[in-house]
Parts: C-alpha cells; sequence; structure tokens
C-alpha cells in the first residue's frame, strides 16, 4: 500500500500524532472507495437518478382520488395516451411522470388556498441515528406522489438527502449550488433561485447540499459574535430568502444538520411547523426532552431580539419503532404518548427491512419498483409509511387556514 501523502504541516507533529493521521486517512480513503463504488452503481453517469417505479390503473386511482373508468375513457377519448402495454398485452402500470400528466388532464390535484402560506416543513432533531433524513426523503416522495409540488432543502453538510436525490455531492455539487452564497458574510446571492435544481420527480425540486455548507456554520457562528443585531438581520434574511422561493410550492421540506447549532436555528427560523423525529428508546426520549427545553429557551432569547420562530405546529414522529421490541412499545403508550399527546403523530414508523434496502440504493420505499426483500413486507412497510404521512399531511391543511379537506382538495367528479 503507497504510503499517505504527508503535508508539510504534518512534519510538526509527533511520531504518534503522524501515526494517528495516517490511520485515519487510510481508512477513509478506503471507505471512500468503497461509497464511490456504492454511488456509482446506483447513479448514472450524467448523475440524473433512474426512477423506474410503475404504479398500476387502481393505485393511480386512488392517488388522483377517481375511479378507474375514468383514467380509462380519457385515455380512450384521447385526453391521455394510451397506457404502455408490455410484450403480454398487459398494462405495464403508470410512472411518475405518467401520474403527474393525469393530474394536468384530469384537473385533479391537491392545491392549497390562494391566500395561505406554504407549508415551510423542518425535521429536525439534534440526536443522530433517529432518521431524519429517512423521514425527509420518504415524507417529500409521499408529498410528491399525491400531487403537491414540494421542495426539499438540505441544509445538512452530510447530504444524505441529496444523494438519495440521485447527485452525489463529492462529484456533482458545488459550494455555489447550496445555501452557502446566501448564507455567506461576503453574500453572493440576494435570492434562493440559483439553487433550485430539478430532480427525477417532475413536482419535487431540490436545493442540494455538500461538505462544504459546513461553512455556513462558522460564518453564521462568527457573526453571532459581531452582536445581536447582526445575527438577527442574517437570520430574517433567510427566513426571506425560505418564504420567497415558498411561493412557487405547497409545501417545502427543511433537512437541518442534527446539532442546535447557528445554522439550524437559522433554518427553523425559517419554517412556519416542524416535525421530530425520535426512536422509542429512553436515550431517544431523554435527548428530545432536553432539545425541546433548549430549543425553547434559546426561542425566548431570539424572540427578546424579535427573531423567535413561528410554528404554525409543531408534531413529533416515532421512527425507526420495532413493533416486536416490549420496551417499545411500553415507551410508545406510556412515555411518548404521555409525553407529547396530540402533537405525536399516532402511527409510528416501523423499522424495516425493506427501508434498509432501499437506502442501500439510495432510494426510497416509494421509488421502488418491486420489493427488495419479502412481498409482504414491502407491502406492510408502504402501508405504514403512508398512513403516518396521511396524519402529517393532515396536520399541513388543517393549518391552511384551517380549511377542511374537502374544501382544499379539488373535488373529483365521477
Amino acid at each position: 500500500m503507497m504510503e499517505p501523502e504527508v503535508s508539510e504541516a504534518d512534519t510538526n507533529l509527533s511520531p504518534a500524532e503522524q501515526a494517528t493521521s495516517t490511520m485515519i486517512v487510510e481508512m477513509a480513503g478506503r471507505s471512500q472507495k468503497i461509497l464511490d463504488h456504492l454511488r456509482n452503481n446506483a447513479l448514472r453517469p450524467d448523475t440524473q437518478k433512474r426512477l423506474d417505479v410503475r404504479i398500476g390503473i387502481e393505485e393511480a386511482a386512488k392517488l388522483l382520488g377517481c375511479s378507474t373508468a375514468r383514467i380509462r375513457d380519457a385515455e380512450t377519448d384521447g385526453r391521455l395516451p394510451p397506457a404502455e402495454m408490455g410484450g403480454n398485452n398487459k398494462r405495464l402500470g403508470y410512472t411518475v411522470m405518467d401520474l403527474w400528466n393525469m393530474r394536468e388532464a384530469l384537473n385533479l390535484y391537491p392545491e392549497r388556498p390562494a391566500d395561505a402560506p406554504p407549508a415551510i416543513l423542518a425535521v429536525q432533531n439534534f440526536k443522530g441515528g433517529v432518521g431524519k433524513s429517512t423521514i425527509t426523503v420518504h415524507l417529500a416522495h409521499y408529498f410528491g406522489l399525491k400531487g403537491y409540488r414540494v421542495l426539499v432543502v438540505d441544509c445538512d453538510s452530510q447530504a444524505t438527502t441529496t444523494t438519495c436525490f440521485g447527485l452525489d455531492p463529492h462529484l456533482f455539487v458545488r459550494q455555489d449550488e447550496t445555501l452557502y452564497p446566501f448564507l455567506a458574510i461576503d453574500r453572493t446571492q440576494t435570492t434562493l433561485d440559483y439553487a433550485v435544481q430539478g430532480t427525477s420527480w417532475p413536482n419535487i425540486d431540490l436545493i442540494p447540499s455538500m461538505q462544504a455548507l459546513y461553512d455556513a456554520e462558522y460564518e453564521l457562528a462568527a457573526t453571532s459574535g459581531s452582536g445581536g443585531s447582526i445575527l438577527a438581520e442574517r437570520l430574517s434574511q433567510l427566513k426571506r430568502g425560505v418564504e420567497d422561493i415558498a411561493q412557487n410550492y405547497d409545501i417545502v421540506l427543511l433537512d437541518p444538520p442534527p446539532a442546535l447549532g447557528t445554522l439550524s436555528l437559522a433554518i427553523m427560523r425559517s419554517a412556519n411547523s416542524m416535525l421530530i423525529p425520535l426512536a422509542a428508546t429512553m436515550p431517544d426520549f431523554a435527548s428530545t426532552s432536553k432539545f425541546l427545553d433548549m430549543l425553547g429557551a434559546i426561542n425566548e432569547d431570539l424572540a427578546s431580539a424579535g427573531v423567535g420562530m413561528e410554528m404554525n405546529f409543531l408534531s413529533v414522529i416515532c421512527s425507526k419503532f420495532n413493533s416486536n421490541d416490549k420496551s417499545q412499545e411500553g415507551m410508545l403508550t406510556k412515555v411518548l404518548r404521555s409525553s407529547f399527546g396530540s402533537s405525536l403523530v399516532k402511527t409510528p414508523v416501523l423499522e424495516s427491512a425493506e427501508i434498509s434496502h432501499a437506502f442501500s440504493r439510495w432510494k426510497s420505499v416509494y421509488e421502488l419498483n418491486k420489493p427488495i426483500g419479502a412481498t409482504r413486507t414491502y407491502k406492510r412497510c408502504k402501508e405504514n409509511l403512508d398512513e403516518a404521512f396521511a396524519e402529517v399531511e393532515q396536520r399541513l391543511i388543517e393549518n391552511w387556514n384551517n380549511i377542511p379537506i374537502e374544501q382544499i382538495v379539488r373535488p373529483a367528479l365521477a
């Protein structure tokens, strides 16, 4: 094995420090090669992620809110192209793009009231390993299938969400394509329009992230040391930027870093709602309780400076729930429901092999064309995600001026 290069700065290291540095560099190099190999197998060379999922006519009708007969009639009279057929003369199913075209042709899509602000939802917990990015990606795809116009803003320099949308953050995302130019002390962008990229989903856009976005954390922290009024202006600046670009969408999902730092505060200040994922374990509960305590204290300080958080709702969702674990069942029923009451999403997101299988391919379960494992496991997983996220959707709808769902979603004609 070739010896790692030693920089000029390394020559001042002690033998023990140099050995440690060498060990870290070697481990990082090997792991990065494996990671690049996995990414290359999942992503196309042109960085455009494949979206191969097919949707049957019954499921399409359910998502659209109409009958299968209405879809077939539209295909017959030419409003929709004929369904693609396979070699056995059977329907292959509809693509996500087909589904979007069907919504437009049949005028069947949800929309927020004209006078209601877009939902800007931060998915946040400062404890790592709670499934924050997993929830964000799956929630985005759930909303995409339901017909909402969605923007996902990856604010985490680990860039897991960016990768799951088909962009290798190490190869195909530059710092000037992230939030950084808008957040930098020497700001080069006055709106966030420059950072928005399309994805393989026709109605989901992305502001990507990459490792160098972490520079924004340093610069925001430096700003906080320059005086409260300067920090307040920077926080308000980001809020204005997010709210401005949100007007093009129904729902904006923010994926902040898993830490209660200055960048996370800026992102949460920009949100009008928050979803907190946590596992049904005592360490996760204790950490989340502390997170809420710290967040409340910090918000009081921010409010005194005129830049407090303004949330329409704050909800907690149990993630990675193992229904076979009696201790987790007890945590869910006795601790989480008692602590969070109606703020807790009733349906926990089950820990599932299908989610792990899908994420190993940089996909969500909603992007799988067929089960990777057992069909029963896949079906149970998808039904569970649908049920949990339908509750989140309902909370968003209820906060669109408290208008009942039947007045928001355009009624489907028979």
